[in-house]
């Protein structure tokens, strides 16, 4: 008898909804996506790429960060975010059914807005290092490509991306909550699991640049071929030795680290 595996199996959206249905909800995310990039892009293009927050208070912060999780993300969280969806559609209606879906898109980013927090106290610290000694840019995005690689390699990300991969049991499981705020749960637990699968790689974003377009966009593209690629899981390893490799060479080779290079000294 054949065996398949969860890991090389991602969802298929189209055995749960019609084909007509399924191509007018991936074109609704790839607009909401195209827009959060136009969005990101023009933000960038104004602001440059430097260390730290580049002086953007938090409030500003989150909002350009969840337009770029928006952006980066969406596109490989779409196969479960519409057959849930198409759920909360079959069960409500009217109001109800757009109180579900507002509970299920917000548990999913209140997690990556609790990210974002951590993020912005992360470039903070790192860019009143950098400002006070130059040279610690080196080491911290030494430190940084190190941590995302080893964690790209590393048992708890796989864990993440068999989530993510191949998420039928996690619906079924979903099926069972019961309400109040089932949808929020839904959101918060699947979110969870996507910001475990990625976090490592928008670590990466400290040494390259937070305003960095184009490393935004390969992250993405990693992302979504992490996620939908039947050689996700090997991309991933590859990913992580990538990492490692660029930590050795950080120190030495500072085009490596524009998001940690002072502005006169770019």
């Amino acid at each position: 008898m054949r065996t398949v595996t969860m890991e090389k199996q991602p969802l298929r959206t189209g055995v749960l909804m019609p084909a007509r249905e399924l191509a007018l909800a991936w074109g609704l995310i790839m607009v909401i996506a195209a827009l959060a990039w136009l969005f990101t892009v023009g933000q960038a293009r104004g602001m440059g790429i430097g260390p730290g927050t580049m002086g953007m208070a938090l409030p500003l912060f989150l909002v350009f960060w969840l337009a770029m999780m928006a952006a980066m993300m969406l596109p490989s969280v779409a196969p479960v975010a519409v057959t849930w969806a198409r759920g909360i559609g079959r069960q409500s209606d009217g109001a109800e059914r757009a109180v579900r879906t507002t509970e299920f898109l917000g548990g999913y980013l209140l997690v990556w807005t609790a990210f974002g927090l951590l993020a912005y106290g992360g470039l903070a610290l790192t860019g009143r290092l950098v400002e006070r000694d130059p040279d610690a840019g080196k080491w911290i995005g030494a430190a940084a490509f190190a941590l995302a690689g080893l964690y790209q390699l590393g048992p708890l990300k796989y864990v993440c991306l068999r989530h993510c991969r191949s998420p039928m049991a996690q619906l079924m499981r979903y099926a069972g909550y019961r309400p109040p705020l089932r949808d929020l749960r839904v959101g918060l637990h699947h979110g969870g699991y996507c910001l475990g699968c990625c976090w490592a790689l928008m670590v990466v974003l400290v040494p390259l640049g937070v305003m960095n377009v184009a490393a935004m966009a390969a992250i993405a593209v990693v992302i979504f071929l992490e996620k939908l690629w039947r050689r996700g899981p090997q991309l991933a390893r590859v990913a992580g030795v990538a990492f490692l490799v660029l930590a050795v060479l950080a120190p030495f080779q500072s085009w490596l680290l524009p998001g940690l290079t002072p502005g006169d000294m770019m």
